[in-house]
């Protein structure tokens, strides 16, 4: 099995809040496609930062539910947009874990509000939401490397992957829809 040499370009920084992550997913990436998908899990930070922050205040279910049904609704646009990336992107092994990441995080608020009445406080705490949070954001930032390293590697645009013989393309569509079910 072939291994990735390390980036020696990369510079990996110290981000310690959403906000961070979401100034450097802006200003690291150069190709038009990393750039959209870089954005839309930009959003995601943003919106996850506001929602922690809401936590922190309180976790009742008439103050806090709406925050958390504005990142279904953002998690709901994003996990759209994952799913409309090309087939390059959709090729990386790394996209399948991502996917699942994303879909894990929207079943776990739908969870996190059910479980509690109107009056309740609502189960999540602001440490449980932003580990969720991180560990997919996390996932989404190694899918960005791991698709740049595949660039890099191949030395050709995200739009040549019509270069690749039908065979394998035809793998590739195969397994799509396979995940898709």
């Amino acid at each position: 099995m072939d291994t990735l040499p390390p980036r020696r370009h990369a510079t990996l920084p110290s981000i310690q809040t959403f906000g961070e992550l979401s100034n450097f997913l802006r200003s690291a990436v150069a190709d038009e496609d990393t750039r959209a998908f870089s954005d839309s899990v930009g959003e995601l930070a943003a919106h996850a930062e506001s929602v922690i922050a809401v936590l922190q205040r309180s976790r009742r279910r008439d103050l806090a539910a709406p925050a958390l049904m504005d990142m279904l609704t953002v998690l709901r646009s994003h996990r759209a947009f994952v799913l409309e990336l090309g087939l390059t992107w959709r090729g990386l092994y790394e996209y399948a874990g991502y996917l699942q990441s994303v879909n894990n995080f929207r079943i776990l608020i739908g969870q996190w509000l059910q479980a509690a009445s109107w009056e309740d406080e609502l189960e999540v705490t602001a440490e449980d939401f932003q580990s969720v949070a991180w560990r997919t954001l996390g996932d989404g930032m190694l899918l960005i490397d791991m698709y740049e390293q595949w660039l890099e590697r191949e030395g050709v645009d995200s739009e040549r992957f019509e270069d690749v013989p039908e065979p394998q393309r035809e793998k590739v569509r195969q397994w799509w829809h396979k995940l898709r079910r």
